[in-house]
């Protein structure tokens, strides 16, 4: 494993995301009530930038562009794309995809992710 330091745990207030570049790959980091989460940054749908979204229900992310959502602890897709309508003929050709999860540890107020 190889675990790279992001930033301290107070530059991520709780509720809040960003987005990181680690060895080449774009991860979104997320604060939620109950610990510190990582996942791909881009959407599966269409690859829209996640941390332009939202936080929902402290536990969901939702994409900024066609309303999908994912679980941010597991990347699982909630809800796929459905905004606006008549996006469904897009998800015919563009199949629910889960996001991928990094593991995150915090060590001396540093949050830090495998990649």
């Amino acid at each position: 494993m190889s675990y790279h330091t992001i930033c301290k745990t107070e530059e991520l207030p709780v509720g809040e995301m960003k987005k990181v570049n680690v060895e080449g790959r774009k991860i979104a980091i997320y604060h939620l009530k109950d610990g510190i989460y990582a996942t791909q940054s881009s959407c599966t749908h269409v690859m829209a930038n996640l941390t332009k979204g939202k936080i929902v229900d402290d536990c969901k992310v939702q994409c900024p562009l066609h309303r999908a959502q994912f679980d941010i602890k597991t990347g699982e897709v909630v809800t796929w794309a459905n905004f606006p309508p008549g996006i469904q003929a897009l998800n015919f050709i563009r199949g629910e995809k889960s996001l991928k999860t990094y593991p995150v540890i915090v060590e001396d107020e540093l949050i830090k992710v495998d990649v």
